[in-house]
């Protein structure tokens, strides 16, 4: 089960995270997170979590993994023989 900490909310809507938050989300000082509302509660999740999870998705869908650089070539290849 999750730990759940109780946490004040400032009335300019401030709020400190606390450090066991902190430390379990990998951030040390400064840094910054994903934040995300999902019915009724509020989610954090640490950058790291969220480039992980959409590299993920990405090779999950991915059906020719290639640069950007080679997708544009494909790109102005094409253009080159389409009909002016």
């Amino acid at each position: 089960m999750a730990e759940q900490i109780e946490v004040r909310i400032m009335p300019n809507g401030r709020m400190v995270l606390p450090k066991a938050a902190r430390a379990a989300l990998g951030l040390s000082g400064a840094g910054v997170i994903a934040v995300s509302v999902e019915g009724d509660e509020v989610k954090l999740t640490s950058m790291a979590a969220s480039i992980k999870k959409a590299q993920a998705l990405y090779q999950a869908h991915v059906k020719d993994d290639q640069s950007s650089e080679d997708f544009l070539e494909a790109r102005k290849a094409e253009a080159a023989r389409e009909p002016v």
